[in-house]
């Protein structure tokens, strides 16, 4: 499962009030209906994070520690495309037939793919998807594998109808806000480039000036920071790289072989205007080692864990939402420090200053 073992692919959520192990009662009133009652119309509903049939929704298999652990099930029967061509095909051979003509009308194809269709549906196997989520209510947050714009829209509305609230998705925007109380559309857009004949973007681009900013920082700095109770970590990027820019000509540029970071290519792309969209992310507290591939956007994918010391399942869980913590909150540690120094604008103005001298000998790698 997501948050049990193996690698993770997770979105935040604030949660807009506070919530304890009794919202697993909202849980259990929206569980989802047994597989053995999908006919010819999707079911939808809860599930525990234990399997996708595990409908007993109670505090003993979904509340852990802190956590409650469950899963949005999505369960429908599909023909798939194959077989229902060659069904159909089959169906309009006979119906020719018995019409004694070579062609037939579009509404009677159209019948006989909807008789078919019918016909194959309730001997389909049932296809299952479903989105792992955590509630975390010591940081009144929704963990979800939702990394896709269809499953947060299928997920925020299944929660509110559950919890009776609309989660909020992190981004660099709503972070900024709830941090730091800073609205990016106040924020005055900006290129890094020092081709002045660039303008900068029409809007604020808040998560592609923080990663490109990151990268730049830890160049500079040598990536040594804290996390807000003091303790320290290191962080450094790794390729691959996607670049973008709004505007005319070639907006993305992903850059894979060799060492990204140290290359002209890369040095090409920031010149260009372009900024840093997706990187590797290397954290390291003490003796652990966290990484990942992120997104502008707050989207962390594959987050691979250090090895833990529980070996009881429950514990275990715990443990490995523990560490999944550190690295999001030393992610959001890092953005804190650079809203901080994107509001000050004695201090901004420097940065921007070295930050484009910085690519232009970059551009000279």
């Amino acid at each position: 499962m997501a948050f049990d073992s193996g690698s993770v692919s997770f979105r935040l959520f604030y949660l807009q009030q506070q919530y304890d192990s009794s919202l697993i009662d909202a849980f259990s009133q929206h569980v989802a209906p047994p597989i053995e009652s999908l006919n010819r119309d999707p079911i939808r509903g809860w599930v525990t994070g234990r399997h996708l049939f595990d409908r007993a929704i109670s505090d003993e298999t979904c509340v852990i520690g802190p956590y409650l652990h469950a899963q949005w099930l999505h369960a429908e029967k599909k023909v798939p495309a194959a077989l229902l061509r060659a069904h159909v095909q089959m169906e309009e051979d006979l119906e020719r037939r018995a019409r004694e003509t070579d062609f037939l009308p579009r509404a009677v194809r159209a019948e006989v793919k909807q008789r078919v269709t019918e016909s194959l549906l309730p001997k389909m196997p049932p296809t299952l998807t479903s989105i792992p989520v955590v509630v975390d209510f010591r940081n009144d947050l929704l963990v979800a594998a939702a990394m896709s714009d269809k499953q947060t829209d299928t997920l925020s509305p299944a929660f509110k109808e559950t919890a009776g609230t609309l989660p909020i998705l992190l981004t660099p925007e709503t972070a900024a806000l709830r941090r730091k109380q800073v609205n990016a559309n106040d924020l005055e857009p900006v290129s890094f480039s020092p081709d002045t004949a660039l303008e900068p973007p029409n809007e604020s681009t808040l998560g592609m000036d923080f990663f490109t900013w990151l990268w730049f920082a830890w160049e500079k700095e040598g990536g040594v920071y804290h996390l807000p109770d003091g303790r320290e970590f290191g962080v450094m990027l790794e390729g691959p790289l996607t670049f973008f820019r709004e505007g005319q000509g070639a907006h993305e540029a992903l850059l894979r072989k060799g060492s990204p970071l140290n290359s002209r290519e890369a040095g090409t792309a920031l010149l260009c205007g372009k900024k840093l969209k997706r990187a590797k992310v290397v954290i390291a507290h003490s003796d652990d080692v966290f990484s990942a591939t992120v997104d502008a956007d707050f989207a962390f994918r594959s987050l691979k864990l250090p090895k833990g010391e529980q070996t009881e399942a429950a514990g275990r869980f715990e443990e490995r939402m523990l560490m999944i913590e550190t690295f999001w909150s030393a992610w959001l540690a890092l953005f804190d420090r650079f809203l901080d120094l994107r509001t000050d604008t004695q201090a901004w103005a420097k940065t921007l200053d070295a930050m484009r001298q910085w690519i232009a000998r970059f551009g000279e790698v």
